[in-house]
């Protein structure tokens, strides 16, 4: 209770407010001159990026209220009670079940048809699912909701793809990051949004004699109309990135989504699926820890429900502004593979420092390693991926990705929360670092891949200074 004290009180001193103030104006001068870097193609997909993000970020914290709502106490299955928490959580997870299945799909359907079409067709889908989520009155129609959100939220390898083929192989990381960066501020805008749509759904929203009163239906509705925008938009001003000459030649093998899965593990020496595992691996262990984060916080150091809001608001930030401003300029110094094996251990090091600290100012030390390790190594990661897969099958490789990924993040949790549960509640740290630390030795040989290519003219200008 002292803490928190201390925390709500020190965000009340005017020296502090002006403080911060005075940093935020400095950092978005600076991210407003980086902002302008931007490709114009680039700018258009951010922009989509986000407006699809902040839709998604609507929807997702109010949805346990409407599980409540629709489920009451809970249900019976078969003769057994099924609680509410399990219900919530298996509606959520319906949505990542969904769109680790739809990834690799979506992205051999992008090398096929191109990016653009792709990723307006899955606009369309997420509009579908946030009306019947707004009209839902059943949690099968719930259910149903998130299924189709989730299938049509398998397109993040589309757009990763998107990016690679839209920059050079040397900018892909930087880019990358400024994708992320969007996608991050979505996230903050979203909840806000829907809170805002919460209220409004209460008045009266039919001008003249009639009444429309939309209810808990006008977070779905909102959603759902910003989704129309965005289509719209994306139809006029989003340009296909796919390569034409980027075809498959008649007779040719291609691996169907499923062979290429399991190439990920039976060829798990290739530099791809060493890519790919190195991103699975880390980000589960990463974000696997945070689903027993805020029992950990308020263990070691009494944060409450009225506090974590400062611990996400302060890695956030940090999050957006190393992936907007320093990743460009690390990447130029030391390529992707260093710089995400440097990522590797910074995020480790953050992970390991949360149990070792002892005090406030220890674990905002140990913390702030995590965002910039995030933003060192998964955008070098995909980066890298991007150069080692034949631009044929980018789409289909980077949906890959996602899957990994989505399937880490679905067994991590509960192997974290066993380790909290059963061992004590450092236990899902110490482990966590472990695991992300161990995936450098995946990382071996791969240098090469980020070295610019040598041209004929610097290669008989090096020959002459020999001379």
């Amino acid at each position: 209770m002292l803490i928190q004290q201390d925390i709500a009180h020190s965000f009340q001193s005017p020296i502090v407010r002006t403080l911060l103030a005075v940093i935020a104006l400095a950092l978005l001068y600076v991210f407003w001159k980086e902002v302008r870097k931007i490709p114009a193609k680039l700018f258009t997909l951010m922009a989509t990026a986000f407006v699809d993000m902040v839709g998604l970020l609507m929807i997702i914290p109010l949805l346990p209220f409407y599980v409540k709502e629709l489920g009451g106490p809970g249900i019976d299955v078969l003769g057994m009670h099924v609680g509410i928490g399990s219900i919530t959580g298996f509606i959520i997870a319906s949505f990542t079940f969904a769109q680790l299945l739809s990834a690799p799909l979506w992205g051999r359907l992008s090398d096929r048809v191109g990016r653009r079409p792709v990723l307006l067709i899955a606009l369309g889908a997420a509009g579908i699912a946030y009306l019947i989520f707004g009209f839902a009155h059943s949690l099968l129609v719930l259910f149903l909701s998130r299924l189709v959100q989730g299938a049509g939220g398998g397109t993040v390898g589309v757009i990763q793809a998107y990016v690679a083929d839209s920059t050079d192989p040397k900018d892909r990381a930087r880019a990358l990051g400024w994708l992320s960066a969007t996608t991050n501020l979505g996230v903050a805008l979203g909840p806000v949004l829907g809170s805002f749509a919460v209220a409004i759904g209460t008045h009266d929203l039919m001008p003249g004699p009639g009444t429309w009163v939309p209810g808990r239906a006008m977070p779905g509705v909102l959603a759902a109309s910003l989704c129309l925008l965005n289509i719209i938009f994306a139809a006029r001003y989003l340009s296909e990135s796919r390569d034409p000459s980027h075809h498959h030649q008649e007779g040719e093998i291609r691996l169907t989504p499923r062979q290429a899965i399991w190439r990920v593990l039976s060829h798990s020496s290739e530099p791809a699926s060493r890519l790919i595992l190195i991103y699975a691996i880390s980000i589960g262990a990463f974000q696997g820890s945070l689903s027993v984060l805020a029992f950990f916080l308020n263990a070691r150091f009494q944060v409450t429900d009225h506090t974590i809001g400062y611990f996400f608001m302060y890695t956030g930030s940090i999050s957006v502004f190393a992936r907007v401003l320093l990743l460009g300029r690390a990447v130029d110094r030391l390529g992707e593979a260093n710089l995400s094996r440097l990522g590797v251990i910074l995020l480790a090091s953050g992970v390991l420092g949360m149990p070792l600290s002892k005090n406030l100012v220890m674990l905002a030390f140990a913390v702030a390693l995590i965002p910039l390790g995030t933003a060192f190594t998964f955008p070098c990661v995909t980066a890298l991926l991007s150069r080692v897969v034949d631009p044929r099958n980018r789409g289909l490789y980077m949906g890959m990705q996602q899957t990994y990924g989505g399937l880490a993040r679905i067994i991590a949790p509960l192997f974290f929360g066993w380790a909290f549960d059963s061992i004590g509640v450092s236990a899902p740290y110490f482990f966590s670092s472990a695991i992300i630390f161990a995936t450098i030795s995946l990382g071996y040989g791969l240098d090469h891949y980020a070295r610019p290519p040598v041209t004929v003219a610097a290669t008989a200008g090096a020959e002459k200074a020999d001379g």
